[in-house]
């Protein structure tokens, strides 16, 4: 109620970017102060067995976690950590710090309760990320998402995932390789199968000369057709990745409502209108590999409703973005507490 009604409009006067500052040195000041921090944790946690899940050989105390895009340079991760999610995906991290895109590169779309966002792996890059992790306090599972530079070819990005992979191995339980952001110039050509085999397979080989190898999942966009997602089960099993995570932003303006100087606005479209597309992705996918594949679902997660049809679509985590920014922290309890409910 507190952030329908009071936070999220004075948030929403703000330009999204400007606020999603905001929101991030609030919190910070915030959890310093004795007491607020028990205080969040007492209104949003929520502690059951019920909801713990043992998926790719990490126990997870619950199947809902904040997706890459929002922490990207892990700068939150103690704060974000008491509202109550079962894990948290950081980044995505490039190996050399960037800018990103020109602003304004994040758009709202209201009437669709959406978001577009062109900010092209804006991030400080591997070191600062490190050294933040190195430095955190609290034990939520931590995944790292990997990208490669702009200026990067994509004849080299190899080299850009394995530094990436090399530099946080110690400070992250699990590795995200994101070739479907539509942000970066033709990095979603290395979705391709030949391209995208020989990219894991060199990760999955630097990972089995670790003593203890972590789980690498791949994120896949919505945009692929049936014939692509065929491929990239074949590619998942063939290199043994741990799973998939579905889906990335969509290229798709079908069916908005928003003015058409929104829907024109170059990026990747995120929110209510991807609900269904990523659930038909989870779907698929977990029919066609027999279930043997873990999934992570993501895309338009607005509701508990939206979550369970994820799960019951075949997924075994899930994860928000652009929901937590329309309904608040509110949402991942309400998440967590109807999967008790339902005995999922």
């Amino acid at each position: 109620m507190l952030y329908q009604y009071i936070l999220k409009p004075l948030l929403f006067l703000m330009s999204p970017e400007k606020a999603h500052y905001w929101v991030a040195d609030s919190l910070r000041f915030l959890m310093k102060i004795p007491g607020v921090k028990s205080l969040v944790r007492s209104w949003y946690q929520v502690e059951d067995p019920r909801l713990s899940r043992t998926v790719f050989g990490i126990q997870f105390p619950n199947p809902v976690g904040l997706a890459a895009g929002f922490d990207k340079n892990a700068s939150m991760v103690d704060e974000l950590a008491n509202l109550g999610f079962g894990f948290i995906e950081v980044g995505t991290v490039t190996p050399k710090p960037q800018d990103g895109n020109p602003k304004p590169r994040l758009f709202r779309l209201p009437a669709d309760h959406a978001l577009i966002n062109r900010m092209g792996f804006n991030n400080e890059g591997l070191e600062a990320m490190k050294a933040r992790l190195q430095r955190r306090t609290s034990k939520v599972i931590i995944g790292g998402n990997l990208g490669k530079n702009k200026l990067t070819p994509n004849e080299l990005a190899e080299e850009d995932y394995c530094l990436g992979f090399e530099a946080l191995f110690d400070v992250v339980d699990y590795f995200v390789v994101n070739v479907s952001s539509p942000n970066t110039p033709n990095l979603r050509d290395l979705q391709e199968k030949e391209p995208l085999k020989k990219l894991l397979s060199r990760l999955q080989d630097l990972n089995a000369a670790k003593s203890i190898p972590k789980p690498i999942l791949l994120k896949i966009a919505p945009d692929l057709t049936n014939e692509q997602l065929d491929d990239v089960l074949e590619i998942v099993q063939e290199t043994h990745l741990a799973g998939i995570i579905a889906t990335n932003t969509t290229l798709s303006r079908e069916g908005l409502s928003s003015i058409e100087s929104l829907k024109q606005e170059a990026g990747g479209l995120s929110g209510k209108p991807l609900t269904q597309r990523s659930t038909e992705v989870i779907a698929y996918l977990h029919q066609h590999s027999d279930g043997k594949i873990p999934i992570i679902g993501v895309g338009g997660i607005h509701s508990a409703e939206d979550a369970l049809d994820k799960l019951k679509a075949g997924a075994s985590l899930v994860q928000v973005y652009t929901g937590f920014i329309y309904e608040g922290p509110g949402l991942i309890k309400e998440i967590n507490q109807r999967i008790i409910h339902s005995g999922l």
